[in-house]
């Protein structure tokens, strides 16, 4: 079985040239978590971002109700801070809407994907920003930045 700790062993020997599983400088290792952090390299790695969540007394039946307190320029945020995230939908069509599985930590790893790999210029809650992106994706970084610095830090 193909782990992601072995696939980074892996990478990790044949970057260095030596054989997965041999010895190896420990004040070289690194753990997958801070690997997994270094490959953020996202529109808004600098910036630090607060979100309120309220858990409702129906809870785990019913998500719940999150909100992004810190001013942000994406697509699926609204400056207003309402969150487009499909596991945070009570009914969803493509079927990743809440279900009473999910816990908080998922959706703290939802939070998270918004500013990686579930950045979504394609539906987007913020249209404006959506199509600044589509128009200047320059600009679009520097207005991001530029709430960071004002908003995020």
């Amino acid at each position: 079985m193909l782990t992601l700790a072995s696939k980074l062993k892996r990478d990790e020997g044949v970057k260095t040239g030596r054989p997965p599983g041999g010895p190896s400088d420990s004040s070289h290792r690194v753990s997958i978590r801070d690997r997994l952090l270094i490959k953020d390299e996202g529109y808004y790695q600098s910036g630090t971002f607060h979100f309120e969540i309220d858990i409702p007394e129906a809870y785990n039946m019913v998500p719940p109700k999150v909100k992004c307190q810190t001013r942000i320029w994406h697509p699926n945020i609204a400056e207003t801070g309402e969150i487009c995230l499909s596991l945070l939908r009570e009914h969803s069509i493509d079927g990743t809407g809440w279900a009473p599985t999910r816990t908080l930590k998922d959706v703290v790893w939802g939070l998270n994907s918004l500013f990686t790999d579930l950045l979504n210029f394609d539906d987007p809650l913020n249209i404006d920003a959506a199509e600044h992106h589509l128009r200047d994706k320059e600009d679009f970084r520097n207005k991001v930045q530029d709430y960071i610095k004002h908003y995020a830090r």
